[in-house]
């Protein structure tokens, strides 16, 4: 294993129903989710093969399909969903994912609110 490699989704923005707010669950509104995933880079560096590699276009349909369908009353959940969607690709090692909720429901002016786990494929 090549120590420090890895690939990079920034910003993946879908339309969710996620919340514990009725409001929220009808009216939907954008999630944006950061994936960083580790793993061994060096077979397809060598073979530039995509097969040897997470297709990060497939990566993020996944992911989309999971913001976008059931809804979950919190975005810790919805996390955990999508950092074990990343790790059931067998190369993916560790993954570092963020979701960002920009559009909460909070009575105050705010820039982002986010839930970041780090989760590790067990042994």
């Amino acid at each position: 294993m090549t120590a420090g490699d890895r690939i990079t989704l920034t910003g993946l923005r879908v339309r969710g129903r996620h919340g514990v707010y009725d409001f929220e669950r009808a009216a939907g509104q954008d999630f944006v989710v950061d994936a960083v995933l580790e793993l061994d880079l060096a077979v397809p560096a060598r073979t530039d093969e995509v097969t040897d590699t997470v297709h990060y276009g497939e990566l993020a349909d996944r992911l989309a399909g999971i913001v976008a369908g059931e809804p979950v009353n919190l975005i810790e959940t919805l996390a955990e969903r999508l950092a074990r969607a990343c790790l059931a690709d067998h190369r993916v090692r560790r993954v570092e994912l963020t979701v960002h909720k920009p559009q909460a429901p909070i009575a105050h002016g705010f820039t982002d609110v986010s839930v970041t786990l780090v989760r590790e494929r067990e042994a």
